[in-house]
């Protein structure tokens, strides 16, 4: 690779780690310092985190719309979601966290397709596909990066003050990402025709729509409360932050591992596999509350579900390559949907059975849906495959 492909790839890992890793996943272990501070129950989390996700929905969705001036756009929304980092640490109202935390959302959402579409298209366009693995370790790295920041910066700031830094660091990601992305000249979409977003809905692309979505709603309430529960556990509560450093840094490798797997196996194979041991690691503290089990829980979190996520995109593109931005933004928007009512649940479950171990059942039972529904939709729509091809030659002979 060339200086400048690889200075494009670590923009757009940059923009990731600040739209994925700490805009939204810093929350997570921020969480628990401004739940005892401010006195937020479980269920009014809950609520925030929602809003992060009914946000999320809204840019995914937006983003398969956007044709021309991608890269204007996108820095623009980076600059809109730094700017909502900043300000989560500059008030105390639970109206304006609503909203700044919907605003950070619908910024990730344009972010993450944006980004995605955009370096997956470039690196297309130059026979570097390979490569593109290496983007989504911008999500494990901006979690490892606020795991590791938050609880040193909290101590001296408090969560304000953790919120403000983390803004003040994005920016700077943020001004890194234009100085490498100066002389890229990124190539406007091709729009897509109603006829063409039929097509995208056919075949296997339904299945691993719905799989993914699924997967959304059950892998963000571990996502979303993970460090939460472990703090609210006497005898594991030193090791809260500790496992949120170690989701970050085991999804850090865990995009460029998974595809390279698919080199042995179908893509499909690997992802059933990813979902079954994201399963374990969810339903693990129900069973155990031990260090070793949670840490382990958050290490298999933080592996599978990048895994997951590079995965899934990757392979929607290569059913439709010329449709990179409409696939991504279809299966991002249904993952968004999954995300908002999935902390909900949570909230719920948690309150109604007054036990985390009830909103990790149901989120691990979500997760063995998305699998079966995976498998069964690759048998069923091979199965349809098969059968037209078999008519084929008989209306031919015909």
């Amino acid at each position: 690779m060339s200086r400048q492909h690889i200075g494009v790839l670590f923009g757009g890992v940059l923009l990731l780690i600040v739209a994925m890793g700490i805009s939204r996943f810093a929350f997570t272990p921020i969480l628990p310092f401004m739940r005892v501070d401010e006195g937020l129950s479980f269920e009014a989390a809950g609520y925030l985190a929602s809003s992060n996700y009914i946000g999320y929905f809204v840019g995914a969705l937006g983003a398969g719309f956007i044709y021309r001036n991608k890269k204007k756009f996108l820095l623009f929304n980076v600059l809109l979601n730094v700017l909502s980092i900043l300000l989560m640490g500059l008030t105390h109202s639970y109206l304006l966290w609503i909203l700044l935390r919907f605003i950070a959302g619908a910024t990730g959402g344009y972010i993450f397709v944006l980004t995605s579409s955009i370096i997956m298209d470039y690196l297309a366009s130059h026979l570097l596909s390979r490569w593109s693995g290496y983007l989504f370790s911008g999500i494990g790295l901006g979690i490892a990066i606020s795991g590791l920041l938050v609880p040193y910066i909290e101590v001296s700031f408090a969560w304000e003050g953790t919120w403000i830094s983390l803004g003040v660091l994005s920016g700077m990601f943020l001004l890194s990402t234009i100085v490498l992305w100066r002389n890229v000249v990124i190539r406007d979409g091709e729009k897509v025709e109603k006829t063409q977003e039929t097509k995208i809905l056919q075949g296997f692309m339904p299945w691993l729509v719905i799989a993914y979505g699924l997967e959304g709603l059950g892998y963000i309430i571990t996502g979303t409360f993970l460090v939460d529960i472990i703090y609210n556990i006497e005898s594991i509560r030193a090791f809260a932050g500790f496992s949120w450093v170690i989701a970050g840094l085991a999804a850090t490798p865990a995009a460029p591992i998974w595809m390279a797997m698919i080199s042995k196996l179908s893509t499909v194979k690997v992802l059933s596999f990813a979902y079954v041991l994201q399963i374990i690691g969810i339903l693990l503290p129900v069973f155990s509350q031990t260090a070793w089990s949670v840490l382990l829980s958050a290490f298999l979190y933080g592996f599978t579900f990048v895994g997951i996520v590079s995965l899934s995109t990757a392979y929607a593109r290569e059913l439709f390559p010329k449709q990179s931005g409409s696939v991504v933004s279809i299966l991002t928007a249904v993952y968004a949907l999954g995300q908002i009512v999935g902390p909900v649940f949570a909230g719920f479950f948690e309150s109604w059975f007054n036990s985390f171990k009830a909103p990790l059942a149901f989120a691990g039972s979500m997760i063995i849906l998305a699998l079966a529904t995976l498998i069964f939709g690759k048998l069923f729509s091979d199965r349809k495959l098969h059968e037209h091809v078999k008519e084929v030659p008989n209306e031919v002979t015909k």
